[in-house]
Order: C-alpha cells, then sequence, then structure tokens
C-alpha cells in the first residue's frame, strides 16, 4: 500500500514523521523535514504506521544525493547521508528540542547547536560484522544481512583500508581500532554476545594487535591516552576533542584544581585526564577502562564498579557519561546524593536525556542548556552535553 505525504520533522532514530489521510502517525524512512514524498507502507498500527520513502515529489533544498556505493548496495551504516551535513546538525538539534518538551515537559528548552566533526573519513573504531564466507562489513539496515565493504568513506583511510582484504572465522564480529596520532591499531574478534573469542583472522598487516589484551594510544587535548581493544573510545579522536571542549565549557568555574571531581562512566578516562583537577574520581564498570583510566589518570582515585552501586561522596562538580539507555532512577539516586552542584550530562540519546532530565528535576536539578553535537555525521545518532543546576 502506498501513499502520499508531506514529512514534518524528524524523529529521535532518523525517520521523518508525517500523517496520513486519517490522522495517523507515520514515520517515514528517508524522507526529510518539508519534502512531500510517495511511501510504502508496512507496519501498520493502530495508533501509527511505518514505510519507506519510493518517490520524492517535492524536493527539500538541503537534499543530496548519497555520495557512498555502499549505500547503493544495502549498508545501513549510514542512513542520513541524502541530507547535506548542516542541515544534519540543525536536525538533530530540533529532536533534541522535541524530547526536553514531550518527555520532560519543558516549554522552552535552551538548546543550542554546538560544532560537528568532518563528515568523511572521521571514525577511527568500527564494528563490523562476519558474513558466512569470512568477510566483514556492516549489516545492512533494519537487517541482520551482512553487506561486505570493499572501502568505507566515514572511517579513517588507515582503518578503511584494513576491511577489504579481511576474512575471519570463528567470530562473529570483529572490532577495529586505529591512532590517528601513532599509526597503532588493533582488533578485537567477538561471539554473538560481545565476548571476546580466539578467532582465525586473515589479512591483518603485521602492526595490528590482536585480542583482549591489546591496546594503542591517541592523543586527545594535549593528553596520552591508553585505549585497549575491549575499552570504549568516542567515533575518533577530533569527535573527543570536540566533546572534551564542550563538557569543559558546561563545566564553568566550578572545574578548578581545589575542587574535588567526579567523572561518572567514566570510561578510560577521558574527562579526567583532560578537564585537569588533582582531586579526581573515576567510576566505571568496565575492567579494561578502569585499568585505563588508571595509566590515563595515574592520580585519580579510579574505581571499578557500577555507578549505581558506588558510595556517593561529596563533590560540587559530576561529569556524567553513561550508555545510550541513560542514568535511570537508580544512578540519578546516587548522583543526588553526591550534593553536585552542576551535572554535566553527556547523553547519546535524546528520549533517555530527556527521561533523566524528569528524574533529576525531582531532585532539584533544573535543566540550564543542552548543546547538540554531531559526532557522527550522515548517521541519525544525537550528542548533547547537558548542564543541570541544583536549585
Amino acid at each position: 500500500m502506498d501513499a502520499v505525504v508531506t514529512a514534518q520533522k524528524m524523529a529521535a532514530g532518523g525517520d521523518a514523521i508525517a500523517r496520513l489521510e486519517d490522522g495517523r502517525v507515520v514515520f517515514v524512512d528517508g524522507a526529510l523535514p518539508g519534502e512531500q514524498v510517495r511511501v510504502r507502507l508496512g507496519t501498520m498500527k493502530k495508533d501509527f504506521a511505518r514505510g519507506v520513502v519510493t518517490e520524492v515529489l517535492d524536493p527539500s533544498p538541503h537534499r543530496v544525493a548519497p555520495p557512498c556505493p555502499e549505500l547503493a548496495n544495502g549498508c545501513g551504516g549510514c542512513g542520513w547521508q541524502h541530507a547535506q551535513p548542516s542541515a544534519q546538525l540543525t536536525m538533530k538539534t530540533d529532536i533534541v528540542v522535541d524530547a526536553l518538551r514531550r518527555t520532560a515537559k519543558l516549554a522552552e528548552p535552551t538548546v543550542s547547536v554546538g560544532g560537528s566533526v568532518p563528515e568523511w573519513g572521521y571514525r577511527t573504531t568500527m564494528r563490523l560484522a562476519v558474513d558466512l564466507s569470512g568477510r566483514v562489513g556492516l549489516r545492512g539496515a533494519n537487517s541482520h544481512h551482512v553487506v561486505p565493504l570493499a572501502e568505507c568513506p566515514v572511517a579513517h583511510p588507515s582503518l578503511s583500508a584494513l576491511i577489504a582484504p579481511l576474512r575471519v572465522r570463528g567470530a562473529a564480529e570483529l572490532t577495529l581500532r586505529v591512532s590517528v596520532s601513532t599509526g597503532e591499531a588493533t582488533a578485537l574478534a567477538t561471539d554473538p554476545r560481545g565476548r571476546a573469542v580466539d578467532a582465525t583472522i586473515d589479512g591483518l598487516p603485521d602492526h595490528v594487535a590482536v585480542g583482549s589484551s591489546a591496546a594503542l594510544h591517541e592523543h586527545v587535548a594535549g593528553a596520552r591516552l591508553r585505549v585497549s581493544a575491549p575499552s570504549f573510545f568516542q567515533s575518533g579522536p577530533l569527535a573527543a576533542e570536540l566533546l572534551v571542549r564542550t563538557v569543559g565549557a558546561a563545566c564553568g568555574h566550578l572545574l578548578r584544581p581545589d575542587e574535588p571531581f567526579l567523572d561518572a562512566y567514566g570510561g578510560i578516562g577521558l574527562f579526567a585526564a583532560t578537564l585537569g583537577g588533582a582531586d579526581v574520581m573515576v567510576v566505571e564498570s568496565s575492567p579494561s577502562a578502569t585499568v585505563d583510566a588508571a595509566v590515563n589518570v595515574p592520580h585519580a582515585r579510579v574505581m571499578c564498579e557500577p555507578f549505581e552501586q558506588w558510595t556517593p561522596v561529596p563533590v560540587r562538580l559530576a561529569v556524567v557519561d553513561p550508555a545510550r539507555a541513560g542514568l535511570g532512577r537508580d544512578a540519578v539516586d546516587v548522583l543526588a546524593a553526591t550534593g553536585a552542584e552542576r551535572v554535566a550530562l553527556v547523553s547519546c540519546d535524546p528520549v533517555s536525556l530527556a527521561r533523566d532530565a524528569v528524574l533529576l528535576a525531582a531532585h532539584g536539578y533544573a535543566h540550564h542548556e543542552s548543546v547538540v553535537l554531531d559526532l557522527f555525521p550522515n548517521t541519525p545518532h544525537v550528542e548533547a552535553v547537558t548542564v543541570f543546576e541544583r536549585s
């Protein structure tokens, strides 16, 4: 069944929102705000529907031809290539505003357009799927099918060059990471549950370190950071630099050497290592990341435990960078128990940000400002740094 609709705005997750003639909301894959499009409808529910653009009848001035040949082959890695990069950041900002209005019930939230990394060649880490023949690639849009990659234009050239020759046996996924500053590289094979496995990997250059014990080093904001293969790192050093600058600005006058500073969900110690402070506490649940953090921030108190189980101590400033699901009630209770005057919350999902804003408000933390960043151009992934202040 086809329908002609006009896209109104973008939704969290990357689809455009339109309405059918019967008033139902329809989430449209491939449309941009303001466009009139023909849609092939798939999922049909009582209150909403989903569909895919089959023809653009009235294109947006921000529409461009997707340049990546792998997209035409079915790769689902970069679903926003049909929008100009400058328009992508604006759309992401609008998504954050909408989430704060609808879910957090903030009538006029202060949301600013931040910066973006370059749209191509920015990724230094990629988690690749392995197909039945052992080739690596990315999954298709809304599919488990693996699309083998000859190259990837969003990957740093030194990372993209590693992909095509690879053949992997005995693993479901392979995570590759390269260092822009040192030329080091790591590879980590994992099973379907993300656990490291001993796999046979053919086609890797000799300089690539393999396995859970592998590590490389990257330079961010003047700090030399060790990053183990199982540890999380941002999409690349440019993204990490932009995030550090934005979080530093969010910390404001409370970011002082004499002030205790909490880096919650601190990972490898990115913020603790780059924002300074003689009294830093890093709380992180990943064993490999806490080992990295102890190396990267030797003067810090590094605690390997879930933040929800950490015994809070008094601080005036907290930087919090949870996973996509956000903080949740238990973590917000722990955070509030620190008595922090200011919280700089890094969110990678607008809806979880809005839910956390509601929970923080219940503890007296008011939303001050969100700054939206584009750390993953050509994708619908949204990053926001939000300041909450306790009244």
